[in-house]
Parts: structure tokens; sequence; C-alpha cells
């Protein structure tokens, strides 16, 4: 289990992480969402034992993790960022991370290599950035962790790649119980690959939850009412985001969706639909409660 302790870090005078709380089963795939500059690739990095918090309490397996060797050899991280690498062959990346991870599998490495059909011996400078995630993911998986932290891993990959990494991933789980924690700003890919989901808003977990849980707690009501509605009209529901277009509210609410039909019922709507919405949706107006302004972005 990874377990997060009312960690806080600071870099000058901004709070990357304030407080923060949270605790990832083992076995799990974990998505991290949230805007830039909310906290995900500072947890990350945390949790790699790349930087030591400020305050509160990081461990893996209930053990602390920074300048803790043993702790690391369960963990590998990708990050968003792979220039580290620039100046090795695929051949010379995979011989140094060896070094660091004696479970590294070989024979994994060259099974995926053959998959993607990615040069040994080609310096990774001359890769696209598309190439340099394959070959990250695939060193990744190769190393044989029972931690795999991704930082924006599906960045820069067309969509067939897309499917063949998350296969990748996806195998890595069910051969060896590999525990995935990923961000992303591809929310379709944490839709389709992670069971939870958490959301980061300024350094701190808005929502931490199984995403089939959150996605059915939010909806979108499209009615007709033979009047004016407000707000104050469904003061025992949430309210989200109310808007009117023509004849018809578009209502984004919390809540039971047999009691929101009953509510606009009662309220004498001639026509209710209750729509499902995507993960991106569900985000958006999770910020805006918040007070993050999307003004000008057509949903």
């Amino acid at each position: 289990m990874i377990k997060c302790e009312n960690v806080t870090k600071k870099f000058d005078s901004f709070t990357a992480l304030d407080n923060f709380s949270l605790e990832i089963e083992k076995g799990s795939a974990y998505g991290l969402i949230g805007a830039n500059g909310a906290g995900k690739s500072t947890l990350l990095r945390i949790l790699a034992g790349v930087y030591v918090q400020d305050s509160g309490r990081i461990t893996v397996d209930g053990e602390p993790v920074y300048e803790r060797v043993d702790t690391k050899k369960k963990i590998y991280y990708v990050s968003d960022e792979t220039q580290q690498y620039h100046n090795m062959t695929l051949k010379e990346m995979k011989n140094f991370v060896k070094l660091f991870y004696d479970n590294f599998n070989e024979e994994s490495f060259n099974r995926l290599v053959g998959v993607l059909n990615l040069p040994l011996n080609k310096k990774l400078a001359a890769f696209s950035k598309g190439m340099r995630r394959q070959a990250a993911v695939i060193c990744a998986i190769s190393a044989g962790t029972e931690y795999l932290l991704l930082d924006e891993v599906f960045d820069g990959l067309d969509p067939t790649m897309r499917l063949v990494v998350r296969k990748m991933l996806v195998d890595a789980m069910a051969d060896t119980g590999l525990t995935v924690v990923m961000s992303s700003h591809n929310l379709g890919e944490i839709e389709g690959f992670c069971d939870r989901v958490g959301l980061l808003f300024n350094g701190s977990l808005v929502f931490n939850r199984e995403i089939d849980t959150l996605k059915g707690s939010v909806h979108k009501v499209q009615a007709a009412f033979a009047r004016e509605v407000t707000r104050d009209d469904f003061k025992d529901i949430e309210i989200m985001n109310i808007k009117k277009q023509g004849s018809v509210y578009n209502i984004i609410v919390k809540g039971d969706e047999a009691k929101i039909k009953q509510r606009a019922e009662e309220l004498g709507a001639m026509l209710c639909d209750i729509v499902p919405l995507s993960l991106e949706e569900v985000f958006i107006y999770e910020l805006e409660v918040l007070g993050y302004d999307f003004d000008g972005i057509d949903r």
C-alpha cells in the first residue's frame, strides 16, 4: 500500500502539496487528475523518492521512501520528461536501468521491443517523442518492480500506440500484480484504465473515488419547465451548474438519479432526460465549483 499522511511540500512561497493525505491499495490502477500546478507531478516525485516532503509521512508497504534503497527498488518512476536518456541508445538505457533493479526481466524487455519494433542501437535523441515514451514504458515494465509511477505517459502517443501501451500495462498488472499510479491530461485514458481517481486542486485532494461510482453520482439533467427555475428550486439537491438554452435547461446535479427526476417532475418538468457524463465533464464541473475559470470552453 502507498500511504500519504498530512504531506506538505513547498517550493519557496509556492505550496505544491498542502496537508495532503491519500491511500492507494496494492494491485490497483490509480489515476491522478487536476489542472497544471495542482500537485500531481510533485506527489509522484515524492512517492519515487526524488523529493522529500517538508512535513507529514509517505510510506510504501509501511516503509519510508526517501534515501531508502530497499524501498526504492520496489518503485519505478517514469517522468514526464525523458531528456536524461537522450545520449543513450535503447540498449544502453536498458543496461543502465538494470544497474538499479535486480529483478529486471530481459525476456520481457526483448518481447516488448519486438512488439513496438523499436531500434536497439539508435540514440534516443533521434527517436520521436512517442517512441521515447514507448522506450521508457518498456524499461519500466521490464524493471520488475511492484509499483509503477507514470507522469503523462500517454503524452505524444498516437491512438494506436496508446492502445498498445495500455495493453502492456494491463498485462503487467495481470501477470505480476503491479500497482500503477498515473497522472494524465488525457482523461479518456484514465477513465479506460484506472479503478480509482483522485482530483487534486491547489495541492489538496478534492475527492478519491472509484471511477464508476464517481460518474454515477454526477448527472446532466436536460429539462423543459413551464416556468423559470433557479438553484433555489432545487434546495434539497446539490446543483453544480445550471444554464438555460432556449426553453431547455442544462443542469449538472449531484445525487440520486431517482430523487433528481422526482424533483424535476414536482417543478412541472414537461421534458426531463438524465444524460451520463464522461470523466472529463465531471472533472470540469468539479473544478468550476472550486472556482476554476473555464469561460470560453465549449461543452
